[in-house]
């Protein structure tokens, strides 16, 4: 059965950075898109970013563009995020997501567009 597992997250001060990563297993192809969601307390899970395997095509969220950085090893299957000049906003639930049917590049951000979701993993960024 294909899953996905993150790790990664913490708790770090506000100007910190943090790196996470998220390792598809127990599936013999790959997605054709990877990448983050984040879901604060009380709030809608929402695309943050995400790279397409076969091009290396990324998408980012305007409130991470230029912070985030996403990554990827074909080979071990692995997705990573490097979060740099982390802000307390930042400070979520971060669910890595993969879907390899659909993934419009108009609607990356659309959670419903994904079909496999990895537990979450917690970050925190205190002022």
């Amino acid at each position: 059965q294909a899953q996905l597992v993150e790790s990664g997250g913490g708790s770090v001060q506000a100007g910190g950075s943090l790196r996470l990563s998220c390792t598809l297993s127990g599936y013999p192809y790959s997605y054709r898109c990877m990448g983050w969601f984040r879901q604060a307390p009380g709030q809608e899970r929402e695309g943050s970013v995400v790279i397409y395997t076969g091009t290396s095509h990324t998408y980012y969220a305007d409130l991470v563009k230029d912070r985030f950085t996403i990554t990827q090893d074909n080979a071990k299957k692995t997705v990573y995020l490097q979060m740099n000049s982390l802000k307390p906003e930042d400070t979520a639930m971060y669910y890595c997501a993969a879907t390899g049917t659909g993934c419009l590049q108009s609607r990356w951000k659309e959670k419903s567009q994904y079909t496999l979701w990895g537990q979450g993993t917690q970050v925190t960024v205190s002022s």
